[in-house]
C-alpha cells in the first residue's frame, strides 16, 4: 500500500539532500524529503568551510587576486581525472555564482583572511588557505589563493550552515519526513519508482522523543567518543525495530539518493581500505553505506571505495610548519606544509601510520605562545598533548632519537639535509623553513593511532558512480546520487571544504535533473 507520493523523493537531509530539494523545488517538483534521523547528517557536524574561487566576493573583500583558471589548475593536480575535465570546468566557472547562491538562502560568509597557515581558523578569521596551494610543487602550477569559504558562525560552523538550508527548505513548503529509514528501492524495468520505508511518524510520542535525542546525542558528542555513539545508536534502532510502521512511498519522477559516506560502518571500511584504521569517524552513525547500498541493489555500480581521507593536520599552532616529519628511520616523510590528507595518506600507506615531528625549544616555546589563540577549543587541547604527553625531548638530536626509538642515524642525516644550502630537499616553501639548533630537541609523535588527545578523523570519498551532466546513478534510470553517496569531486583527494562544496554542486544537480524528468522517461 503505498502512503505518500511525491515526484521527487529526496534521501538523505544533509547539505547535499537540502540543496538537492531546494532546486527541485524551484524547479516545479513536488519534494519529498526523508531522513533517518533529524537531518543534517555529516554535514552539521562539520567545519562549514565551502571550496571555492575564482573571485568571489569574499576574496575580493580580503584582497585575494584568484581566477577560475588558476582554481582549475590547483583542483585539477589534486582531483586528478577522477572527474572529467568538463565536469571540473563547470564547479570552477560556476564558483562565485555558488556562494552567491547559499548566500541567497541565508548562508553568511567572510572575507576575514586568515594571516598564518592553520588547518581551521579561529573565530576571527573565516577565509583561508585550506588546501596545499602554498605548498612546494603547487605554487608552481596555479597561483596560490586562500579558497576556503567559512560559514560565518561560532565555533564549527557545518551547524550553521545546515540550518540556514533547512530553513530555505521548509520555507519553500517542501515535506521533510524525519525519523524514517529507507530499506529498499521500488524498480519496474530498471527504472526506480518508489521506496519502502520504515518510519516513527505514527509511533508515540516519546517514543519519537527518545529517537530524536539518541540521535542528537549520537552525532554530538558521539562524534569524539565513537563507544558512546555505538551504544545510543544501538538503542535507537531498537527504538525503530519496535515502533517504526513499513509503508511505501511513490516517486513520480525521481530518487535522489544524498545519505552520505560509510566511514561509520566498519565492516565496508575494512573491506574497501582495510589499511585506514585507528581514526576518528567523521560522520554520524547514519553514514553506514545505507544510500549506496541502495544504489548498488538498484543496479547501480561503485567506484573509488578504496580512498579515504584520513586527517593529520600539524596546525595549529602554525609555528610547527618550521619542523620536520619524520618516519621510524628518521627519514623526512613530505613537505610540512602540505594539506594534513597529504600527510595522513602518506603516513598510513608508505610508513605505517608512524611518524615523527622533530622541533627545537624555540619552536616549542612559539607553539605554547600560539596554540590557543591560533585556534578553537579542540586544536588547543591537542596542542596541549602533543607538546606534554606527546613528545619526548633530550639535549641533542640522536639522544631524542634514541629516547624515541627513531633511527639516529636517518635523524641526524635528515637535519643536515634540511639545513643545506638551496632548496628544501622535500620541496617545503622557503617562509616554513626554520632552522632546528635550539636544545632540547624534541620529537612529537603524530603517528595515527586511536587516542582522544589527538585524533585522525577519516571520511570516505567513494560512492555510486553517476552522470556528470545529470547526476544519475549509470544503469538505473530515474535515479540520481549526490554527496558522499556518489563519486564526485573530492573523491580522488580531499581538501578542507572541497566535499561540502560537491554537495551543493551535486545536490543541485541531482535536484534540478531528477525534477524535470517526464513522468514516464528519462529525457536525458
Amino acid at each position: 500500500m503505498t502512503d505518500l507520493v511525491a515526484d521527487v523523493v529526496i534521501v538523505g537531509f544533509g547539505a547535499a539532500g537540502a540543496c538537492a530539494a531546494i532546486e527541485a523545488a524551484d524547479a516545479g517538483a513536488d519534494v519529498l524529503v526523508v531522513d533517518r534521523f533529524q537531518g543534517g547528517g555529516a554535514s552539521a557536524v562539520s567545519g562549514g568551510v565551502v571550496y571555492a574561487g575564482g573571485g568571489t566576493a569574499q576574496q575580493r573583500d580580503a584582497g585575494v587576486e584568484d581566477t577560475a583558471d588558476e582554481m582549475y589548475a590547483y583542483l585539477r593536480q589534486e582531483a586528478g581525472d577522477v572527474v572529467s575535465e568538463q565536469t571540473l570546468r563547470r564547479f570552477c566557472d560556476g564558483s562565485t555564482e555558488m556562494i552567491r547562491w547559499l548566500e541567497g538562502h541565508g548562508v553568511p560568509f567572510e572575507g576575514s583572511l586568515c594571516p598564518y597557515k592553520t588547518s581551521y581558523p579561529n573565530d576571527d578569521f573565516y577565509l583561508y588557505y585550506s588546501g596545499s596551494e602554498a605548498a612546494g610543487g603547487f605554487r608552481d602550477i596555479a597561483k596560490p589563493a586562500p579558497r576556503g569559504h567559512r560559514v560565518k558562525g561560532p565555533g564549527t560552523s557545518g551547524k550553521l550552515l545546515f540550518a540556514r538550508l533547512a530553513s530555505a527548505v521548509r520555507q519553500r513548503g517542501i515535506r521533510v519526513l524525519p525519523q524514517t529509514r529507507v530499506r529498499e528501492l521500488v524498480s519496474e524495468a530498471g527504472v526506480v519508482t518508489g521506496l519502502r520505508v520504515s518510519s516513527l511518524r505514527d509511533a508515540p510520542a516519546w517514543v519519537r522523543f527518545a529517537h530524536r535525542v539518541l540521535g542528537r546525542y549520537s552525532a554530538k558528542p558521539g562524534i569524539y567518543v565513537p563507544a558512546l555513539r555505538t551504544a545510543l545508536h544501538r538503542r535507537a534502532a531498537r527504538l525503530e525495530r519496535r515502533y517504526a510502521r513499513e509503508f511505501e512511498i511513490t516517486a513520480r519522477r525521481g530518487v535522489v539518493l544524498a545519505a552520505g559516506g560509510f566511514i561509520t560502518n566498519r565492516e565496508l571500511v575494512r573491506e574497501h581500505a582495510p589499511a585506514y584504521r585507528g581514526g576518528l569517524a567523521l560522520g554520524t552513525s547514519a553514514d553506514d553505506g545505507s544510500g549506496i547500498r541502495l544504489g548498488v541493489e538498484a543496479g547501480g555500480a561503485t567506484a573509488e571505495m578504496d580512498r579515504i581521507s584520513a586527517w593529520r593536520f600539524l596546525t595549529p599552532p602554525s609555528a610547527f610548519l618550521g619542523g620536520i616529519l619524520v618516519d621510524v628511520d628518521g627519514r623526512r616523510i613530505i613537505d610540512e606544509s602540505r594539506y594534513g590528507a597529504a600527510v595522513g595518506e602518506t603516513l598510513i600507506t608508505c610508513h605505517g601510520g608512524k611518524g615523527w615531528l622533530l622541533i627545537d625549544d624555540a619552536i616549542a616555546r612559539e607553539a605554547r605562545r600560539d596554540a590557543r589563540g591560533q585556534g578553537q577549543w579542540f586544536q588547543w587541547l591537542q596542542a596541549r598533548y602533543l607538546l606534554g604527553r606527546g613528545r619526548i625531548s633530550a639535549a641533542t638530536i640522536a639522544d631524542v632519537a634514541r629516547a624515541a626509538g627513531v633511527g639516529p642515524d636517518g635523524l641526524v642525516a635528515s637535519v643536515g639535509a634540511y639545513h643545506g644550502e638551496g632548496a628544501d630537499p622535500v620541496g617545503k616553501p622557503a617562509e616554513f623553513v626554520r632552522r632546528l639548533e635550539t636544545p632540547p630537541y624534541s620529537l612529537v609523535d603524530v603517528s595515527i593511532k586511536p587516542s582522544l588527545g589527538y585524533p585522525c578523523p577519516m571520511l570516505t570519498l567513494g560512492g555510486l558512480v553517476v552522470d556528470e551532466e545529470t547526476g544519475g546513478v549509470v544503469g538505473v534510470g530515474r535515479l540520481y546520487a549526490a554527496g558522499r553517496s556518489a563519486v564526485g569531486l573530492c573523491s580522488r583527494s580531499y581538501v578542507s571544504g572541497l566535499s561540502l562544496a560537491d554537495c551543493v554542486f551535486s545536490g543541485r544537480r541531482a535536484g534540478v535533473h531528477s525534477a524535470l524528468l517526464d513522468k514516464n522517461e528519462n529525457v536525458f
